[in-house]
């Protein structure tokens, strides 16, 4: 079986409360879990948290919650992968067959259904472990600038300085939305973008959001790509 895990802790800091926090209309997470289940691909929808309030809203918005998560899996440090490691062992603990595991990040609302069917896709079809969004770099990143403490720049990489834009690899980076991967490979390799296959993605269909700032671009975005699939 095909499970979504959503990783959901409390204790956000930057901006607090963020994963219930309302956007557009409604908490955070509500987007992530809509997409997970309009997608049709996953017979439990299960959302990972220490938290009792997220815990609530989630079951509200039609998700799982068989289990608690520790509060050794809960801090700012947690990398992801053992998060959802813990909760294949969780679920599997009540029996359940897993097979692929999407982990879906619950501040991610610019997410596609599409993507979440089209990324599954290219999992099976690479026999790659992992498979995740990417979106290309908006300028070169061979060409980056440092500056100096007088204020003087230079190039990180010289030998790139006078080369054309158009003549450089193409460079990407993770979109930060979700990751498909086989339940072997959650439960073995940590390592998900080391040869995991990329699922371009385009790059006014992402946003990390980190801050107020963030926020607002993101509800902006949010409303702009809405209207446009309603023209369409």
């Amino acid at each position: 079986m095909n499970i979504a895990v959503i990783p959901a802790r409390g204790g956000s800091k930057r901006i607090p409360r963020k994963n219930i926090k309302l956007f557009a209309g409604k908490p955070m997470i509500a987007h992530a879990i809509s997409a997970a289940r309009a997608c049709g691909l996953f017979e439990h929808i299960v959302v990972s948290t220490d938290d009792e309030e997220i815990l609530r809203i989630a079951r509200g918005e039609g998700a799982e919650t068989p289990f608690l998560r520790p509060p050794e899996l809960a801090d700012d440090n947690t990398p992801t992968v053992p998060v959802v490691a813990h909760a294949i062992t969780a679920c599997e603990a009540l029996g359940w067959k897993i097979q692929t595991v999407c982990c879906i990040y619950p501040a991610a609302p610019l997410i596609q259904t599409a993507d979440l069917t089209a990324a599954f896709s290219l999992l099976r079809a690479s026999g790659a472990e992992y498979c995740f969004p990417v979106t290309a770099f908006p300028s070169p990143i061979q060409r980056a600038l440092k500056r100096s403490a007088d204020g003087r720049m230079s190039p990180l990489h010289p030998e790139f300085e006078l080369v054309r834009s158009q003549d450089l690899e193409p460079t990407y980076h993770d979109a930060g939305q979700f990751y498909w991967g086989t339940r072997n490979a959650w439960l073995s390799n940590a390592r998900i973008h080391a040869g995991g296959a990329g699922y371009v993605i385009p790059h006014w269909r992402v946003v990390d959001i980190d801050t107020e700032e963030d926020w607002v671009r993101a509800e902006l975005l949010f409303h702009a790509i809405r209207e446009k699939v309603k023209h369409e």
